[in-house]
């Protein structure tokens, strides 16, 4: 038998056990479950919610359904106090969304405790710390969320990238060095990511894996980019000097997505009024991410690229912080968020990955004095200016 037709003839098994493994479910599916008793005991009904919008005298809730059986809201309490409130006249379905309408005169700035009574007698409760009138949606807010974004990102990164000039003129022992900061950075950039994604998917309700998401992110955004290298390195193959390009590409990239998780934070704090907008904010931003900017142009020392190239990257480590805000103060998913934040892991592990060739000295070691005080310091450097971000 001919290769092609050996090929043909494993296609044709392979679906021929697709279609049966598909049959063999949905007869389980449909039947198996008519064999099986009753649930014993009363349903289980869990509700998450995943937003809250606060417009004069009316309170909005967003809410899913993370349970394993309908829900119906038959009554809101809102501090003790029963309120009118308009909503789905149907059981919600499992991983189902619905919105209820309160009429309720909430004041600024208090804080107010809604517990939604089920067609069963299950109490769910919401806790708003502090109410606060959420920006209606608007040009007005998608200029402002792109001026944060560009404050808090784009700026800073750009800044960092200042110090291009100076790497030049540095020694290859001091070279290394920066470039074991920017592991440092990296490695601090992802814990963090990882924490913040960690406690946003505890808050999500758990309907679409909590916790899990932030792995899942991770693992397609590591596998992802390791197809994006693969890509540029064939394209620059042949480039004598085309690796430190490279690497500063997939360095910007990576940061890119951590800013993503980064600004959808921010967008989300300022829609709930917890974003304190000042010049605090961008000073302890802008110190925070200018090492970013650093990290970005470690790998360039002996390089030469274009100005706009360097622009380029700026752009791709610094703008999707807008992008971020702009969803976060729209949206404010706390699932999305911590799927974005597990991406912004995933690619942070593999630029770092990709750098560590780069830290061996004359004797093939890695970790030597200047990689391992390099490493030291990113990861210090990054803790003292977080302390500056008060947002």
């Amino acid at each position: 038998m001919t290769a092609p037709a050996t090929q043909r003839s494993a296609w044709a098994i392979g679906v021929a056990a697709v279609l049966a493994i598909a049959a063999a479910l949905v007869a389980l599916a449909m039947l198996g479950g008519r064999a099986l008793p009753e649930r014993p005991g009363p349903p289980v009904e869990t509700l998450a919610v995943e937003r809250t919008l606060l417009s004069p005298g009316e309170i909005t809730l967003t809410l899913r359904n993370t349970g394993p059986d309908p829900v119906q809201v038959a009554q809101v309490n809102v501090n003790d106090s029963f309120v009118d409130f308009a909503g789905p006249t149907e059981p919600i379905e499992r991983l189902g969304t619905a919105q209820l309408h309160l009429n309720y005169p909430w004041a600024d700035g208090q804080p107010y405790l809604i517990s939604l009574l089920t067609s069963t007698g299950v109490v769910i409760e919401h806790e708003i710390p502090a109410a606060v009138q959420t920006p209606p949606a608007g040009a007005g807010l998608l200029g402002l969320m792109t001026l944060l974004g560009t404050y808090v990102g784009v700026i800073p990164v750009v800044l960092g990238m200042l110090f291009l000039p100076v790497l030049r003129r540095a020694s290859r022992t001091l070279v290394r060095a920066v470039l074991g900061l920017t592991v440092g950075l990296l490695a601090f950039l992802a814990v963090d990511a990882a924490i913040e994604g960690f406690e946003l998917a505890d808050g999500s309700g758990g309907a679409f894996g909590g916790g899990t998401l932030v792995v899942l992110g991770a693992g397609l955004a590591f596998l992802a980019l390791a197809g994006v290298d693969r890509a540029v390195h064939a394209r620059t193959s042949g480039a004598g000097e085309a690796t430190g390009v490279r690497l500063a590409v997939l360095i910007a990239i990576g940061i890119g997505l951590h800013n993503l998780g980064e600004g959808l934070a921010i967008g989300s704090a300022y829609a709930v009024g917890e974003l304190a907008l000042g010049a605090a904010l961008v000073v302890g931003f802008a110190l925070h991410n200018t090492t970013e900017g650093i990290a970005i142009v470690a790998p360039l020392a002996r390089d030469r690229p274009r100005l706009l190239t360097l622009l380029g990257m700026g752009l791709l480590a610094g703008a999707p912080a807008i992008v971020g805000t702009i969803i976060g103060a729209s949206v404010d998913n706390a699932a999305l968020a911590a799927f974005l934040f597990g991406v912004g892991v995933g690619a942070i592990g593999q630029v770092i990955l990709q750098i560590t060739p780069g830290l061996r000295g004359a004797a093939g070691r890695a970790l030597d004095a200047p990689a391992i005080g390099g490493v030291a310091a990113g990861i210090v450097v990054m803790y003292l200016t977080g302390l500056f971000v008060v947002a």
